[in-house]
Order: C-alpha cells, then structure tokens, then sequence
C-alpha cells in the first residue's frame, strides 16, 4: 500500500527478512514467546490512545477468530478492526452511535453475555447471548442506537462506513 511501518511487533517467524532489513533501525520488535499470537504481543506493547487493526480478517478464518478472540479480551486501549466490509469493536459499558435508520447492526458475542438496547429494529433486552447460542446477526437501527452490556464478550459489527461513528463511540474524549 506504500505504508513504511513504524513498528513491527511479533515473533517474526513470517517476516521476510529483506522487509526486515528495510526497516528503521529499532522498529521491529521481535517477542519470542509463542503463547500468545502476534496480534496479542503487539496489543500489549502499544502505548497508544486507541488502536486500528487493519489486514486481520482476510483468508485465513483461524486468524481472524483468533484476532476477535483477543479483541474482547484486550482490556487495554479501544481497538477497532477494520474489514473490506466492516468495522468491529468490542463493546465496552455503554456504546452510543447516532445511525442512520436501516443501519446493520450485527452482534456477535465471544463469550455469555447479555445487554440493553434503544434503537434497534429487534431490541436485545432479556436475550442470552452466547457463541453457541443466540447471536444478533443483521440487526438494524431505526435511528441512534444506544447499547449496553453486562460484560465483556460482544463484538459489534457495523458497516465499514460507520467507522468514524465507531471511533467516535469507541474512543473516550
């Protein structure tokens, strides 16, 4: 994309050594315990108001649900991935996000979880949540939406072009 990274952060294991070698002195940072995935090591080590993770959901479906995994994991700062079609965050307290009537609204939840809503076509009041039961899949807003949940576990997809709302709803000040 004709990007000069800052930083690279991992165990290197898949980095071809000339891009290695074209980088600015000190910028890849190689972790070598094999325990947590790159995505993870690079998560814990970003001093940083909020991350976006771009490049994470492509054709490998083990990576990408290993990323979403540690994406309601992550108690760090707010970090959104961003998809060709669709940005995701995991919801955190309380999420507010002015949308558009028709709006998909997808849930996805990584783990049990239960929440409230207002402005949603079919509201999640009273539902159980859970990666092997009930998801919210194509759900839509009849206007802003305000969402909140009992805990972590729920992933929030939207369509990429709600990214800035996203942000906005995601990153605190």
């Amino acid at each position: 994309m004709g990007l000069r990274p800052v930083a690279v952060i991992g165990d290197m294991d898949s980095a071809a050594p000339e891009v290695l070698a074209g980088l600015p002195a000190g910028a890849a940072l190689a972790v070598s315990e094999q325990d947590t995935t790159d995505f993870e090591k690079a998560l814990a080590r970003l001093a940083v108001p909020w991350i976006l993770g771009v490049g994470f959901t492509g054709a490998r479906i083990d990576h990408a649900l290993a990323v979403m995994n540690a994406l309601v994991r992550h108690r760090g700062p707010p970090c959104l991935i961003l998809s060709e079609a669709d940005v995701i965050l995991a919801a955190r307290g309380a999420l507010s996000l002015p949308l558009r009537p028709g709006t998909r609204v997808s849930l996805f939840p990584m783990a049990p979880v239960r929440g409230r809503s207002e402005g949603l076509r079919w509201p999640i009041g009273g539902l159980d949540f859970a990666p092997d039961g009930l998801t919210g899949t194509s759900n839509e807003a009849t206007g802003p939406v305000r969402m909140e949940f009992d805990g972590p576990g729920m992933l929030v997809i939207l369509p990429r072009a709600c990214l800035g709302l996203a942000i906005a709803a995601s990153v605190p000040g």
